[in-house]
């Protein structure tokens, strides 16, 4: 049971608008208050994005479809499209998880690999559950687990900005059942609003506290 889910939040996704990824995380890492960061290419997700380093082991991923054929067929690279073609905006949050055979198990799914060449010439690898659930049903975190000798995003960048909640169209209650918590369960350290439980689910609103304060977008 993944009884920390608020502890393990790993990031946050953002579909790049309609002027392309650079210029959308320059406009929102300016909002938000933190550095953006070129992060690279997901060659099998047929995707690039940029890094927005939070503190607590969390960051920003603003990513951008390419026009690649790995776009057409990963669930990845499709849910980027159709986000960015409907404007951009929040496309989904990851929870990051230390044992994913227990997740494989308990949702009988098999995890896939996923990896990013970055700039540098770094390659982060990790594993990855429920992306498919970007295209149907956003309001449900996909799962991350990294490779132990990954660098984690998070310290791409400093940063003094914290992840500080999220705004989710959807039913609380499916959330917890997908997440493997407890019926009554409420995070300690994340505040998460469920709202239009019958409406199109997905993030509405993440909030970050920073130096000056807090910030919703």
């Amino acid at each position: 049971m993944c009884h920390d889910v608020d502890m393990r939040v790993d990031h946050v996704s953002y579909a790049a608008e309609h002027d392309g990824l650079h210029a959308t995380a320059e406009r929102l890492a300016t909002v938000i208050g933190v550095t953006p960061v070129d992060g690279g290419v997901h060659p099998r997700f047929g995707t690039r994005n940029v890094i927005l380093p939070l503190t607590g082991g969390r960051y920003v991923e603003v990513v951008e479809v390419l026009d690649h054929p790995a776009s057409d067929k990963a669930p990845f690279g499709q849910a980027v499209r159709a986000r960015s073609e409907n404007g951009g905006g929040w496309l989904g949050w990851v929870v990051q998880v230390d044992d994913m055979v227990e997740v494989e198990q308990r949702l009988t799914r098999q995890a896939t690999e996923g990896h990013r060449r970055t700039p540098d010439g770094r390659e982060l690898r990790w594993r990855q559950l429920g992306v498919k659930g970007l295209l149907c049903d956003p309001q449900l975190p996909f799962y991350v687990t990294w490779d132990a000798d990954a660098r984690h995003p998070s310290t791409d960048g400093p940063s003094d900005v914290s992840l500080a909640g999220l705004t989710i169209a959807g039913d609380p209650m499916r959330v917890r059942r997908w997440l493997g918590v407890e019926p009554d369960y409420v995070p300690s350290t994340l505040e998460f609003s469920f709202v239009a439980p019958h409406g199109t689910p997905g993030i509405l609103s993440v909030s970050f506290d920073g130096p000056d304060g807090r910030v919703t977008v």
